[in-house]
């Protein structure tokens, strides 16, 4: 059938969608990768690629075929790990990727904990959104992922971490906590679409994107930047309850009541494929969040859906 080389030729392909950007990732000629993919395609006795696209898609064949050789790949790496733990010089790799949200403050505080403790894993830690973060679990790009939930998948084993509420940034501000009215009639600084605090925040603060009636718009790709828009120019904006803000622009930050009392919180999840032989390491890196992350809102919080 297909080599283990072939395998990898398939997939590099199947990422870059050009024969010459996949045949530099595998450190082989085109020619070379081609021919390979084309002997593939003939012992399968269907094509795996559509060549008339540009970038190359998969044919129907080619995305069955896929999830197929990543678990294969994934199987045949497993007995390179076993002689390596056996000798002992194993360090296993956890490639965890996290919603910018929650790296921007969790990875500053767990990496030296993580360091520390766990000498035996080598992490490797990338931002994405969540959509991107879940469909990386599924290609086993990552082993872990760090999200704002719920979210159910049957091949994911999913984790509570933490629930944190979110604030309102009010630099102008003197009370403790303010209204969803109140709040309605400000104007709103927004994460750029993609950002599930985006939706969380559209949602409990009952904004309507489609009325532009006097607004004038700026949609930031990190907290840092709307936070500095809100200082120079009015408005608010939403900030997690673990955000590492300045110790001087703590009092900047209130509490949100709904109408029926509410504040907004999220809950921090962890996920996982429950087949995976990196299981051990990924709860014991989970469970070092759970102790860092343990306080508990003073208000009664309302938990909001990412996906609005």
């Amino acid at each position: 059938m297909l080599s283990i080389q072939q395998m990898h030729y398939i997939l590099a392909l199947e990422e870059t969608g050009q024969f010459q950007k996949a045949s530099e990732r595998c450190f082989v000629t085109q020619p070379t990768l081609s021919m390979q993919i084309k002997k593939a395609e003939e012992a399968l006795g269907s094509s795996i690629f559509d060549r008339s696209r540009n970038p190359l898609e998969l044919t129907e064949f080619g995305q069955h075929l896929l999830p197929i050789l990543r678990d294969v790949l994934n199987e045949n790496s497993k007995i390179g790990l076993l002689k390596d733990r056996i000798s002992g010089v194993y360090k296993e790799h956890i490639r965890i990727g996290i919603i910018p949200t929650i790296s921007v403050f969790l990875v500053p505080e767990m990496f030296g904990i993580w360091k520390s403790k766990f000498p035996d894993i080598q992490l490797t830690i990338e931002e994405m959104k969540t959509h991107e973060l879940i469909e990386a679990l599924e290609q086993k790009k990552i082993d872990m992922a760090l999200i704002a939930g719920p979210y159910h998948d049957s091949q994911l084993q999913t984790i509570h971490l933490f629930t944190e509420e979110i604030f309102a940034y009010l630099p102008n501000y003197s009370k403790n906590s303010i209204s969803v009215q109140e709040l309605s009639e400000m104007q709103p600084w927004l994460l750029n679409k993609g950002n599930c605090l985006r939706t969380q925040m559209i949602s409990f603060c009952e904004i309507n994107e489609s009325d532009k009636t006097g607004r004038w718009d700026y949609e930031g790709g990190n907290v840092e930047i709307l936070l500095k828009m809100v200082d120079l120019n009015g408005g608010y904006s939403l900030v997690p309850e673990n955000y590492l803000l300045k110790p001087d622009a703590k009092d900047r930050l209130k509490h949100i009541i709904s109408s029926k009392g509410m504040s907004p919180a999220r809950e921090i999840i962890g996920c996982y494929p429950k087949r995976t032989i990196k299981k051990d390491f990924c709860q014991k890196l989970l469970r070092e969040i759970q102790l860092k992350y343990t306080q508990v809102s003073k208000n009664e919080v309302q938990i909001i859906d990412w996906k609005g």
